[in-house]
């Protein structure tokens, strides 16, 4: 079968708040060829990665997305992969083409799984999909006590796992810093798991970062994610090596894997944090996922946004057997928790794994996409590069 289309529907929030919440917009891709489809969803700024999809071409190496993708065979994983390949070379000097190859590749093993009624986790050779624990995912309060109160309710919730990010950690001082993680502490008590999200907030100072270490070491953190931005390797090879229980952790700012290959070798990280929708789909994170488990590194999924989202980045280690954890998020905009029909809901024991359901078992809410659509058109020399698709 040949893929036919490529949609690309942006969706937004009334309002988009300044704030790191990724659920305020999302840009769902459908594809089609024959009479079957597949839905995924990119983790990117929708306008400029719809763009990807149909600018024109500059040179040789700076093609639309859409130039290596429509009309291609879609018959088995090893034609994505091959697409995914013509992406990556056609559009070498197109950074966003990598976002915008997210959502396809997503997509196309979505429809493949549909079409062969297999979830995407066995086409990708797992045997079975592994319970995980979730790990309530949400901002720090404005105030210890906020955070307190916010961490508390995941506990009576039944969450084993907590993480709190961004808001005003790094931002104030490391004595403020430190009585928010107390604050965390204290609400979900000496059993719960904490992980810490610093939003990339120092840059690449290791000295502000090592003022926080004490705290985090003494409230038994597991895991300081994103000290850093992507590219300070040195820094976080050197704050790792201060670290005595406590682990580093990153790699959702990877946009290929060649950037998260050198995360794991040269950041001193114990989690490579993997985001599908951004890194290039399920295809490369599976592959860092493997690779990630030959160097020692525990693979974890990133997503902050919707049930699509959650289920895409779960397939890439769904049967891996050491990597027990899972992003769950907890403060979704009502875009996110409105976009699918279905949610991946925790079971009797509080766990999450892959759907068992041909694809990647969520579909999205014909009803949801209309409400949040933000109608849009590109045109270029008076000619309309894009325009909004029929749902």
């Amino acid at each position: 079968m040949k893929i036919e289309s490529v949609d690309f529907f942006y969706l937004a929030m009334p309002v988009i708040e300044d704030i790191g919440d990724g659920s305020q917009d999302a840009l769902l891709v459908r594809v089609r060829a024959g009479r079957h489809e597949g839905w995924g969803e990119c983790e990117a700024a929708p306008l400029p990665t719809i763009a990807a999809f149909v600018c024109p071409m500059s040179h040789s190496a700076c093609k639309p997305v859409s130039a290596s993708v429509l009309g291609q065979e879609l018959d088995g994983p090893a034609d994505i992969a091959r697409i995914g390949d013509l992406v990556r070379a056609n559009s070498l000097d197109l950074p966003q083409a990598d976002h915008a190859l997210s959502g396809i590749d997503i997509a196309m093993w979505n429809l493949l799984g549909r079409k062969r009624g297999e979830p995407v986790w066995k086409l990708l050779g797992y045997k079975e999909a592994r319970p995980r624990i979730p790990y309530a995912s949400m901002l720090f309060g404005d105030k210890p006590s906020d955070t307190m109160a916010k961490a508390r309710r995941m506990v009576e919730r039944g969450f084993s796992a907590v993480k709190l990010g961004w808001g005003p950690y790094g931002r104030e001082t490391a004595e403020q810093d430190e009585d928010q993680v107390e604050a965390a502490r204290e609400a979900v008590g000496p059993d719960v798991w904490i992980m810490v999200d610093a939003g990339t907030v120092w840059g690449d100072d290791v000295a502000a970062a090592r003022r926080r270490l004490k705290a985090l070491e003494r409230n038994r953190v597991t895991w300081l994610e994103e000290p850093f931005v992507s590219g300070a390797l040195p820094a976080y090879r050197k704050l790792a090596s201060s670290c005595r229980r406590l682990r580093l952790a990153g790699g959702e700012g990877s946009h290929d894997f060649h950037s998260a290959r050198q995360m794991i070798d040269q950041g001193g990280i114990g989690f490579i944090q993997i985001d599908a929708g951004r890194i290039g789909g399920i295809t490369v994170a599976k592959r860092v996922a493997d690779y990630a488990v030959r160097h020692g590194v525990t693979y974890v999924n990133h997503t902050f946004t919707s049930h699509l989202a959650l289920s895409a980045s779960l397939q890439p280690y769904a049967g891996l057997e050491r990597n027990a954890l899972c992003e769950y998020p907890m403060e979704p905009k009502p875009l996110a928790v409105e976009l699918t029909r279905e949610h991946l809901d925790r079971d009797s024991r509080g766990m999450v794994r892959a759907p068992d359901a041909p694809g990647l078992g969520i579909s999205p809410d014909p009803a949801a996409i209309r409400k949040y659509l933000v109608e849009t058109e590109i045109r270029v020399g008076g000619r309309v590069a894009y325009r909004t698709p029929a749902v």
